[in-house]
């Protein structure tokens, strides 16, 4: 492969919204409208579903100061989608589709910007154009509040969603207490397979107004031995807050929130559509006698919190989605751009660029470290909250209209 290559450029998003997934968008848009080797630069609408439908933004036809507005807006700005690519070799429709759009509008970079099924995607699809010989840079951008993504640090989008649920979770410890009679809260946040997110619960305990109880999908979740730390600790206190990832099971793999409910629905990669789980929990505590309990749960919130995201975070979504067309100008491709935890001169935390082969990262998980994990299994240890403080930090600066956030309102003319 040349490093030289002229050619227009894609920016999808897919996947689940983050607080910061548009700040890697942007960091892609600007850099690959800045770049003389990228002659068009093309937003996917509604992540590879507009590739396939012939739907793409002329981003050079957006306004400057909109794009940079980008950094500070919340979910997809170009849409999002759930779409699971078949084996090329079982059915090439999508993939012969795919090449045919590369084809009429010069496509000569693409970039996808999303969590584990998205780099499985970018990787389908990275080697069907190496099969078939068309020259095509393709790179995936990280995203997932969920943090699972193997193979890097962490990824853009946590830090903020961890911000957010830490200081929620100190925010419902003070209301919780406000009178005097006793009172159970069972916090749910998302995690289906992975606690990243619910381990943020655990910065607030550090900061002594958090939750008392924490249970991750990383260990097996047992009723009988759940209901015994509820009494333990509400006996003590009369009040008890709980937090737990919406993916815990039970010995036999069973979701708990599957024990008010087995219907789930399932999404296009096969994947249970969750909720509801501290609900269920709660009718468990309600049977056992306490007078009041209050689920609660975060839902969609902890992923749109833009007005808690970290500055940390704003910055280091952006760093990847520029290193990504760096990269693939400088003749790089079939990578997904991750992040290398270090240390500066004076013991202060560092983040470098780091890049990964997508078929290493396509559908694996990076689950917490068992050694992070109490022995009861209803805890963190420090070590977590050592590797998670960094990268909550910092406020960004959000431009306001009216007393109210200024979010980037594009034009998306499409292209034709």
């Amino acid at each position: 492969m040349s490093v030289s290559l002229k050619g227009a450029a894609i920016i999808g998003q897919s996947g689940g919204p983050t607080s910061v997934i548009n700040a890697s968008a942007y960091g892609v848009i600007r850099t690959a409208l800045d770049d003389p080797n990228i002659t068009k630069v093309y937003g996917a609408a509604h992540g590879i579903r507009g590739v396939l439908d012939d739907v793409l933004y002329d981003m050079g036809q957006e306004d400057a100061k909109e794009l940079e507005l980008l950094l500070n807006t919340p979910s997809s700005a170009l849409g999002s989608c759930r779409y699971k690519l078949k084996d090329s070799n079982a059915d090439d429709t999508d993939y012969k589709r795919i090449l045919e759009i590369f084809k009429k509008y010069d496509v000569r970079y693409f970039f996808y910007n999303g969590g584990n099924d998205s780099m499985d995607t970018c990787n389908k699809i990275s080697k069907y154009m190496q099969k078939v010989g068309y020259e095509c840079r393709i790179m995936g951008v990280p995203k997932t509040i969920d943090n699972d993504l193997w193979g890097t640090d962490h990824c853009p989008g946590y830090g903020s969603a961890a911000r957010y649920v830490a200081t929620t979770c100190m925010e419902i410890y003070q209301d919780a207490r406000v009178y005097d009679t006793g009172m159970l809260c069972v916090v749910e946040i998302m995690g289906r397979h992975a606690g990243w997110l619910t381990a943020a619960s655990s910065l607030a305990t550090a900061m002594g107004c958090g939750p008392d109880l924490i249970y991750l999908p990383e260990r097996v979740f047992d009723l009988d031995a759940f209901k015994a730390d509820v009494k333990r600790v509400y006996s003590a206190s009369g009040k008890c807050i709980v937090a737990v990832s919406e993916g815990i099971h039970d010995k036999d793999g069973k979701l708990i929130a599957e024990y008010g409910s087995a219907n789930a629905a399932v999404d296009a990669f096969g994947h249970k559509q969750l909720g509801g789980l501290a609900a269920t929990l709660a009718g468990v505590l309600l049977a056992e006698g306490y007078p009041k309990v209050r689920p609660i749960e975060f839902s969609l919130l902890q992923r749109c919190a833009a007005h808690c995201a970290s500055q940390t975070d704003v910055q280091e979504a952006f760093a990847a989605g520029k290193a990504a067309v760096e990269c693939a100008v400088s003749g790089i491709t079939d990578k997904m751009v991750g992040f290398e935890r270090g240390q500066d001169e004076n013991g202060n935390y560092t983040c470098s660029i780091k890049l990964m082969e997508l078929t290493d990262v396509a559908n694996a998980e990076k689950k917490i470290p068992d050694e992070w994990i109490n022995a009861e299994g209803n805890g963190l240890l420090p070590a977590f909250q050592a590797y998670a403080l960094p990268l909550i930090q910092g406020q960004p600066e959000r431009p306001t209209e009216n007393g109210l956030p200024r979010f980037a309102r594009l034009k998306k003319v499409q292209a034709r």
